[in-house]
Formats: structure tokens, C-alpha cells, sequence
């Protein structure tokens, strides 16, 4: 008895997030086709030279702004992004420091301190609970 592989093919939207680009700025051939999870993890392990430079000069998409910028992507809409942006204009926002920036960054910060005191709640409690 022989096992069928079925080829695991994800639209190019898809594949985009995973590796972290703006769609629509990837090379034609890439948006019009599908990806299958081989070419995904080939692009990924020896990435060509379109998608390296696509990652370190951009346009970025929202999740990789707001990584970049330490901002969460409802930070980014508050301050007014609402476009992809280049390495160059994440750079520039980064030594304006806009009052939004800031303050985001802040909001942001504080979500972390938070998201580690519950967690360190929940650790403590799951330990008392052991003990019991």
C-alpha cells in the first residue's frame, strides 16, 4: 500500500505573512501563482535576492512597522499610518519621535509589564496549586 503526499499550496497573501512582505510589493510570478509549503520553507532557508531586499528596505507591512517601531498595528492606525513603509521612513519616524510615537511606545511598554505580571500571577498560582 502506497501513502499519496497531497502538496500543501497556500495563496500568495498567505505566504507573504509568513515570510513578512508586503504583497504587493513581490515580483509578479509570486502574486499571480500559488506557494507550496517546499517553496515556502526554500524561500525562507535561502531567501532570493528579491525577498532579502524586500526585508531590509521594504515596504514593510503592518506587523513589520509596528515590530519596528515597538508600537502595536492599532498604535500605528491611532498615529495616523495606515501605508506600507520603507526602511528609510521607519527610520526617519524613529528619530522624529512624533508625540503619537512616544506615546504608543508607552502604551505598548505597559501592555508587556502587564502581559508579565499576569504571567508570573498564573506561574505562582499553578505552584500554590501543586502544593495543595
Amino acid at each position: 500500500m502506497t501513502s499519496h503526499q497531497n502538496t500543501q499550496t497556500m495563496k500568495p497573501a498567505t505566504a507573504a505573512k509568513k515570510l513578512g512582505v508586503y504583497l504587493e510589493a513581490t515580483p509578479a510570478e509570486f502574486q499571480e501563482g500559488v506557494v507550496t509549503r517546499a517553496e515556502l520553507n526554500a524561500l525562507q532557508a535561502d531567501p532570493p535576492a528579491w525577498l532579502r531586499e524586500l526585508r531590509r528596505d521594504g515596504p514593510h507591512p503592518r506587523p513589520v512597522v509596528a515590530a519596528k517601531l515597538g508600537v502595536s498595528i492599532a498604535g500605528l492606525h491611532r498615529g495616523g499610518v495606515t501605508e506600507p513603509l520603507t526602511t528609510e521612513q521607519i527610520d526617519a519616524l524613529k528619530q522624529e519621535r512624533p508625540e503619537w510615537l512616544e506615546r504608543e511606545q508607552a502604551v505598548q511598554a505597559d501592555v508587556r509589564k502587564e502581559a508579565a505580571r499576569v504571567k508570573k500571577l498564573h506561574a505562582e498560582r499553578a505552584e500554590r496549586a501543586e502544593r495543595d
